[in-house]
Order: C-alpha cells, then structure tokens, then sequence
C-alpha cells in the first residue's frame, strides 16, 4: 500500500513532507518472512524513522525499538526521536539481513520489513513492493534483492538484443518477434486497515 502522511501546521513554514512509499502484508494473513517493504528516499535513519513511525504506530502499536543492519546505513544512532516519543535504534551486522528493517512494538509484537535501496527504480521498487508483501513468499529481504536484479539484467539484456535487431532491419524485414520482455510489476494500492494484529509467530 501507499500512505500518506499528513502533519499538522506550524509556525515555521516548512514543504509538506512527501508521502511514505510503503507496502504491507494483508491484514490477518498467514505469518511470512517479511510483513512488507519500505522504501526511503535516503539512508538517514535520523530523517527517516519519524514518518514511518507516524504510520506505523496506529495500525502496530507504538514502535519502541529498530534494529538494522549497518552494512547500508553510514550512521545507526542510539535513539530518534519520533512523534511524542523515542524510538531506541540497535545494530546487528552477522545477525540481521543486510537488507531488513526490525520493528519491535512492546508487548505487541515483531515486524520485519524489506529495505528497498533509496536509488531503485520505480519499476524494480513497485515488483519489491508486490513481492515483500505477499503473504505467499518466503523469499528473505537479501533474496528478494537478488531475484529483483537477476529480473533487471533479463529484461536489460532483452532490451539490447532487440535494439540490435532492429538496427539490423529486424522488424522491418518481418523477422521473428522478439522474446516477450519482463512485465513490470506494480504493487497494489490498498486501504491502511484499522488494525493489524502482531505476528505470533514471530519472536520478540
């Protein structure tokens, strides 16, 4: 899904921040790797926790603590401060997937989210997003990443050798069509549920 968030006025008159690009699981579907996909316009956790906290608190609980794995973030801080309380931020280098984002609300459960580079493509983002949150999938964050790149360089390839074609007359000759291409995928926009029940089969 895609949220977006809305803040309220201040004195100081500041751009509206941009909406959160972000897909959940179904609420109520059956546990999974990953409950879904984040996708932040930087690697800065300082500027980027409070807007997904701002969603993610309603529909969760009150996210009390993260944990990354610091191989893609240049600066894990040890506390940010959200809307109206601090989120505690921890750092797991061999034991977290370099590309998963941990969510902990107290006392109501544990999430676990892919982190879509801020570079990706709109195409490639949209299939991470559909992926991640299918319920279906038991792929990791880090595999994920690698089938989403394995699927670039088809389509890339693809694209080269029907570029060559058709500098050689291809097309106009009549030749055989082409391979079919990759179909991008794009993620579904749904509704933000009311609530979304902890994963119990998650640990804390």
């Amino acid at each position: 899904m895609t949220a977006t968030v809305s803040y309220a006025p201040t004195l100081e008159d500041r751009p509206s921040p941009p909406s959160l690009r972000m897909s959940l699981a179904p609420s109520g579907s059956a546990p999974a790797l990953l409950d879904g996909a984040w996708w932040p316009r930087s690697r800065d956790l300082w500027a980027e926790l409070p807007s997904l906290t701002a969603v993610l608190d309603p529909l969760w609980g009150r996210i009390t603590r993260v944990t990354v794995n610091p191989a893609h973030w240049p600066t894990v801080p040890h506390k940010v401060p959200v809307d109206g309380h601090v989120v505690k931020v921890g750092s797991f280098l061999a034991e977290q997937d370099p590309h998963q984002l941990l969510l902990l609300s107290y006392r109501m459960g544990r999430w676990d989210l892919l982190v879509i580079p801020p570079q990706t493509t709109p195409v490639s983002a949209a299939w991470l997003m559909a992926a991640a949150s299918d319920p279906l999938r038991t792929s990791t964050a880090s595999q994920l990443m690698d089938e989403a790149a394995r699927l670039r360089t088809v389509t890339e390839t693809d694209r080269a050798v029907e570029a060559v074609w058709d500098a050689e007359g291809g097309h106009a000759a009549g030749g055989p069509p082409s391979r079919p291409r990759i179909p991008a995928v794009t993620a579904p926009v749904l509704g933000i549920p009311s609530v979304i029940p902890p994963n119990p089969a998650k640990g804390m």
